[in-house]
């Protein structure tokens, strides 16, 4: 639908003076209108006396049907309808960092000044501050031949990010003026570029239409790791930057804190957080603690590299849709300057939901659970917006995308979830009993995966140790020989197994308590770096081997579990960053000594 949406939105003409309609019917979020002849596929208007803002999604003759951004209550049939001859659309330059926006790109700051505490309708504020002035430095001569992407300048939009200015889409031609460094605002002219005797005007501010992607060269392969410092991610289901993840899980499983944990600690640049229909009071605590998070990375506060959208539950369910396309459209833009974004949404089941009420307001023929049939095509227009590129300027940029899936009961066959795995690349599975065992990420290593194992290989054998993709496997056997063995221990209790699988139980416990979970509120284990993640379950894997090898040698296994190492085991996730190689060579040493006395002995 990306496409059809590219060539409708191509075709939006400007409106003549005075063009407007009138409303028939008005259901819920859904708004019809009459005498607008002109009017194009997703063209915006503003609808009522009030002018409220709305999106054509379908035309019938002269009668045209409108999703409305804002609550209808009140409008009536009557009230008109006038056209702006424009898409859906984002405005692009420096000032979007820090920002908090409502779905449709409106600072919420500013409409609290406007309004006071609560927003009233069809209020219009700026998204970007057109008086405030940047220092903008130039990087481009007089005489220069630029195109599309290349960069006139650069100015300092936090203590963390430059933001570049950029060449617009479509334009190239030779630098004809450029202004000097100085303050200027987004409006002013800073360059003029000539291309056979046409001149083009540029400032630093730019409008897109949110349904289209921005232009790129090419796409490229994901092959670098999205380090996020969390074992079970990283080690055994890892997302490669430019890759695609889902988190599904019913109420309570932790999505949310797992979406926080990537944004403070994953090695992007900048961070787009799209509160996509949550509930009031979760979006509360994102927009309170945001602001306090200290960025691990460079000691500012994270918010100095993160923009925030904001849509809650109660607010009308057609925005979830423009808080979708309007985050990964300012993901796409950061990405253009060479940057590497990732954006969280959470969560795309109540995008799905106001698909399925605007679906069933337009008597469309319902799919699977009265979900529209064209639910994977809408969120495969989404997903298929993250990639690793090869941009128009010569750089490289990413865009990761982090999409939480909220299934009723954590019922994963329901449509959403399901059509969503066909289009992600990693699934990271929450789970209810992990959670009720405070078990923290509760991703159940039984059922989530990674497609992504085999490109990221070479990445963690150039940077941490080739022998990763081996050791994972390893790991992974003995957690699913665990879950083997427990249904056996369920029927007839853990005397009546083997002694090497009474041992394979307490070795995988080792793994699961010790390495798969981390405490996010705890000072040194909320992050692990890839090679202090190596060398862990390394030590662990070691001690599986070392241990069978032992029972061989007729050790009881329960002098195995009466090992002081386990302890040691047990508290390496804890040992800081400047420490742990010494710490874990010792621990390592400590555990072959005490198993070559039970050999010995």
């Amino acid at each position: 639908m990306i496409n059809e949406a590219e060539e409708s939105i191509k075709k939006i003409s400007k409106p003549k003076k005075g063009e407007e309609g009138n409303i028939i019917k008005v259901a819920g979020p859904v708004v019809q209108a009459e005498n607008l002849r002109g009017a194009e596929m997703y063209e915006v208007v503003h609808v009522g006396e009030e002018g409220l803002i709305g999106e054509v999604i379908e035309l019938e003759e002269d009668v045209a049907t409108i999703q409305v951004y804002e609550e209808t209550g009140g409008v009536k049939p009557g009230e008109k309808v006038v056209r702006t001859g424009e898409p859906l659309s984002v405005e692009l330059g420096p000032g979007l960092i820090t920002e908090i926006y409502d779905g449709i790109q409106r600072p919420l700051d500013m409409i609290k000044d406007e309004t006071g505490d609560f927003i009233k309708r069809g209020v219009d504020v700026s998204p970007l501050e057109h008086e405030k002035k940047w220092e903008f430095k130039p990087s481009v001569d007089k005489g220069d031949d630029v195109s599309t992407g290349d960069i006139l300048g650069t100015v300092q939009e936090t203590n963390v990010v430059e933001h570049k200015v950029m060449i617009p889409p479509d334009k190239e031609g030779t630098v004809k003026e450029i202004v000097d460094q100085g303050e200027y605002t987004i409006d002013d002219t800073i360059a003029v570029i000539e291309d056979d005797d046409k001149e083009f005007e540029i400032t630093m501010v730019q409008r897109w239409p949110v349904r289209i992607g921005r232009p790129i060269a090419d796409k490229k392969a994901p092959g670098e790791l999205l380090i996020t410092g969390q074992r079970v991610l990283d080690t055994f289901f890892p997302l490669a930057k430019g890759g695609t993840a889902a988190i599904p899980g019913g109420f309570g499983t932790g999505k949310t804190v797992i979406q926080h944990q990537l944004a403070k600690w994953s090695d992007a640049d900048i961070v787009v957080y799209v509160g996509c229909g949550e509930r009031g009071n979760e979006m509360t605590e994102v927009l309170r603690d945001f602001p306090e998070l200290e960025d691990p990375r460079t000691g500012e506060p994270l918010m100095k590299r993160t923009i925030l959208i904001a849509n809650t539950s109660n607010m009308p369910v057609a925005a979830r849709e423009a808080s979708v396309y309007s985050g990964i459209t300012l993901a796409e833009y950061y990405r253009d300057m060479g940057y590497n974004v990732a954006l969280m949404a959470d969560s795309t089941s109540r995008w799905a939901e106001a698909l399925r009420e605007i679906s069933g307001r337009l008597e469309e023929m319902p799919g699977e659970e009265g979900y529209p049939a064209y639910l994977a095509s809408e969120l495969a227009a989404f997903y298929e917006r993250a990639g690793i590129c090869e941009l128009h300027g010569g750089r490289e940029g990413s865009v990761s995308v982090i999409g939480a899936v909220s299934p009723s009961g954590g019922d994963f066959s329901e449509p959403v979830t399901q059509n969503t795995l066909r289009i992600v690349q990693v699934f990271w599975a929450l789970d209810t009993e992990l959670r009720n065992k405070r078990h923290f990420p509760a991703i159940n290593w039984l059922k989530s995966y990674s497609l992504y194992l085999d490109q990221v290989a070479e990445w963690w054998g150039d940077n941490v140790n080739e022998n990763w993709h081996t050791l994972r496997r390893e790991g992974m056997k003995l957690l699913e020989k665990e879950d083997e063995l427990q249904e056996i221990v369920q029927l007839v209790g853990p005397d009546a197994l083997p002694r090497s699988d009474q041992f394979a139980l307490q070795a995988a416990r080792v793994l699961r308590e010790d390495f798969l979970q981390q405490n996010a509120f705890h000072d040194v284990d909320t992050y692990c770096e890839p090679e202090k993640q190596f060398r862990m379950l390394q030590i662990m894997m070691e001690f599986h081997d070392r241990g069978m090898k032992a029972l061989e040698e007729d050790v009881k296994v329960d002098d195995l579990a009466d090992m002081e190492v386990l302890e040691k085991l047990s508290r390496m996730s804890n040992v800081p960053s400047d420490k742990w190689e010494e710490k874990y060579g010792d621990i390592e040493m400590h555990m072959n000594k005490e198993f070559d006395e039970l050999m010995e002995g």
